[in-house]
């Protein structure tokens, strides 16, 4: 029996024009020392079957706690109030018991962390197999059955023998596969995902949408999809609602809202989301101020301090969610006017084009309509950034070499053995890396996870004679300084800003401290750290009052400006970035984006860029260098990569990044690589992307062959110089 077959003899989730989960003035607080904590303030809403509900917005506007409160998982100190219908059955309310026979069975979950979310003692065969079976009277091996056929449905490779395997076995991807089998087992009538693919990369996150889309499909599932990327909803959601301050603030369809957004917070989230495939060099505009505090909020919107188009009355009376002719709901007093297109909801001086973009402003009654807000003076600065330069038009200027890295080569053992350990074999996890890097220049390093881009950072950060190769900074080949003064000062100028700030920040010391900490160790004086402690806030923009504040009284924003001034204290020529923005919003995100183009440009810094959203690249980097099991496969000048890819990995790569435009994210050529990254203690004889490299399968026998046993060394682009991608089939 099949997988299908089993699940066409489940009853279906119902009809079409009848919602499969219907939300009522949902409500939820949590208690605090502060008071209590108004997560969720009345939301509502249907979800028909087959339909999907994105569900978006910053850190801390209440998204998680909503699918939390659906699902029935809120903890005992929170207060739950209004109706969740599953059914027709409201779930508010149920005891553990009840709600356990519903979860699994009629709406199921995918959560953020799929490694947290299965057991980790059990095989994925057996995590299987006892969800189908709390649920059906299934014998084991009719259940084990099932589960290898989950498994084979989300594209797990060997089926069969995989199921035997713990959690731990399997790389991030595959295991929120798992998850989403879990999820569908028992053909629910709701899915809901939360940020389910937050920690993947954009390879194998297109890899999980599809899987979400097919397991929807299957199941004829209506789903609730949160996350933070407008990208991800743009592509897959039929409707969005945009929470902010605990509520709805616009709820439309897809295409009318990223068409024209109505609602100021929404129009500033899509200004401020970098883009990749239109070509078009817009700036990025972030949002002034943070958010509110969901304890005790004042009167009035709670956008009204960082909406450039506020009124008086919006500061009175929080507007109610109404309904826009031609558009959806929107919580806003002047969506009337945004709607007619007579202001621009951004605040940007332009008026909001399809998905976001800026066209020229509408001045029909807008000077009017704009005399009457009243102004608001951002925390966040709000300046523009535009994308990095190709090296040949002659707008950014580069002088001598900061970085010089040749041949590059680290290995680690691969040991057996709980006691006595004995080395098996040998992990490469960089193999003849070489780049350069000059003042005044961004090089984005770009790969998968385990691709050496880490790895790669390390071994220079680290100031010791590489195991082979060669690295040389500002004309210092490292491991060759014959002195400490020397390497102190090799220390200064290279400097690093962390992924997390909060975790690279001394929670006991205040920000004058952490400041101030690299300068004492350099043997700068008293008043000479106090007056550059005042100039490093100035440079990243943020007020001498932070300065008794502590880490954990700053916004993630404030965190990482804190991060990036600690990092250039010691005035460094080099400054490495590892995934500076991964633990941002986007709204933030945007900040920061600016700040780093305009230190470089003031200070004529050399970066060196470690991400995984290229997006994100494209913003900051003039050159890119592309990076697969520890070889660079692709390099060239951010412009002349993204237009012109020659590698079939950098290819796939580009495509798989969401873009924030439903039109062009759902017919855009797609390449969805199949397979997971083979390990780097067993390279492939010759290219190390043969086993998922789709022009393999097209090639000739001649080129197979050459590809199978032959390393293809890097050749250079025709009329591209500079542009060098290492390829047989290309």
């Amino acid at each position: 029996m099949t997988l299908a077959t089993t699940l066409s003899t489940l009853p279906p989730p119902g009809d079409a024009g009848t919602p499969v989960l219907s939300v009522r003035d949902l409500r939820i607080t949590f208690p605090s020392e502060s008071g209590p904590v108004a997560a969720v303030r009345g939301i509502g809403f249907d979800l028909l079957p087959g339909r999907t509900l994105g569900i978006v917005g910053e850190s801390g506007s209440g998204k998680s706690a909503t699918a939390m409160g659906i699902m029935g998982l809120l903890p005992p100190s929170a207060d739950l109030s209004g109706q969740v219908l599953l059914g027709g059955q409201d779930l508010v309310g149920l005891d553990d018991k009840a709600l356990s026979a519903i979860r699994g069975n009629a709406i199921g979950m995918v959560f953020q962390d799929p490694l947290s979310a299965l057991t980790p003692i059990f095989t994925v065969g057996r995590l299987l197999s006892d969800a189908l079976r709390v649920h059906q009277s299934l014998t084991k091996r009719a259940a084990w059955e099932q589960a290898v056929e989950l498994l084979d449905l989300v594209g797990i490779p060997d089926p069969r023998e995989r199921a035997a395997s713990f959690p731990h076995e399997f790389s991030g991807g595959m295991r929120q596969r798992v998850v989403i089998a879990m999820a569908i087992a028992n053909k629910p009538s709701v899915l809901v995902a939360d940020e389910p693919t937050t920690a993947l990369d954009v390879t194998v996150q297109a890899q999980i949408l599809d899987v979400l889309r097919l397991a929807q499909k299957e199941t004829g599932a209506g789903l609730v999809l949160i996350t933070h990327d407008l990208g991800v909803v743009a592509g897959h959601a039929d409707d969005i609602a945009v929470m902010y301050a605990g509520r709805f603030v616009e709820r439309a369809g897809v295409d009318a809202l990223f068409a024209r957004p109505v609602m100021p917070y929404t129009a500033r989230l899509l200004a401020a989301v970098p883009t990749v495939d239109s070509g078009v060099r817009r700036p990025l505009v972030p949002i002034g101020g943070e958010p509110p505090a969901l304890v005790n909020l004042p009167a009035g919107c709670p956008f009204a301090s960082r909406c450039a188009v506020a009124l008086d009355e919006c500061r009175t009376d929080e507007p109610a969610l109404r309904g826009i002719t031609g558009h959806g709901d929107v919580a806003c007093l002047r969506a009337e006017e945004i709607a007619a297109g007579a202001l621009d909801p951004a605040g940007t001086g332009e008026a909001a084009g399809p998905a976001g973009q800026t066209g020229p402003a509408v001045q029909t009654g807008q000077a009017e309509a704009v005399g009457k807000a009243e102004p608001v003076e951002p925390v966040e600065p709000v300046e523009p950034v535009e994308l990095a330069e190709p090296a040949d038009d002659g707008a950014r200027s580069v002088g001598e070499v900061v970085l010089r890295v040749e041949d590059l080569v680290k290995t680690f053992p691969v040991t057996k053995g709980a006691v006595l350990k004995r080395r098996v074999g040998t992990l490469r996890a960089v193999n003849g890396v070489g780049f350069e890097l000059r003042t005044g220049e961004t090089l984005g390093l770009v790969g998968e996870s385990g691709s050496g881009k880490t790895t790669t950072l390390l071994e220079i950060l680290r100031l010791k004679r590489p195991e082979g190769g060669r690295i040389e900074i500002a004309g210092t080949e490292v491991g060759t300084a014959e002195s400490g003064a020397r390497l102190r000062e090799l220390r200064r100028d290279v400097q690093i800003v962390m992924q997390d700030p909060m975790g690279a920040l001394d929670p006991r010391l205040p920000v004058f401290e952490l400041l101030a900490e690299p300068l004492r160790a350099i043997g700068r004086d008293r008043a000479s750290i106090h007056a550059r402690v005042r100039e490093l806030l100035t440079l990243v923009g943020l007020d001498d009052t932070v300065s008794d504040r502590f880490p954990a009284a700053l916004s993630g924003g404030q965190r990482q400006r804190i991060g990036i001034a600690r990092a250039l204290a010691t005035e460094p020529r080099l400054v490495v970035l590892d995934e500076p923005l991964s633990a941002l919003d986007v709204s933030v995100q945007a900040g920061v984006i600016n700040l780093l183009a305009r230190l470089k440009r003031e200070l004529g810094l050399a970066y060196l860029v470690v991400a995984h959203d290229l997006a994100v690249v494209r913003y900051v980097s003039d050159r890119i260098a592309v990076m697969y099991l520890g070889h660079i496969v692709e390099t060239g000048d951010t412009e002349t990569l993204f237009s012109d890819p020659r590698h079939p990995y950098t290819r796939a790569l580009l495509s798989a990044i969401p873009v924030p435009d439903p039109r062009r994210e759902r017919t855009r050529e797609r390449v969805v690589l199949e397979g997971e990254q083979p390990s780097a203690a067993r390279l492939p004889a010759g290219c190390v992307f043969v086993d998922r490299c789709p022009l393999y399968r097209l090639a000739g026998e001649e080129v197979r062959l050459r590809c199978r046993t032959e390393r293809p060394a890097p050749s250079e682009a025709a009329g591209r110089p500079g542009h060098t991608y290492a390829c047989h089939a290309a």
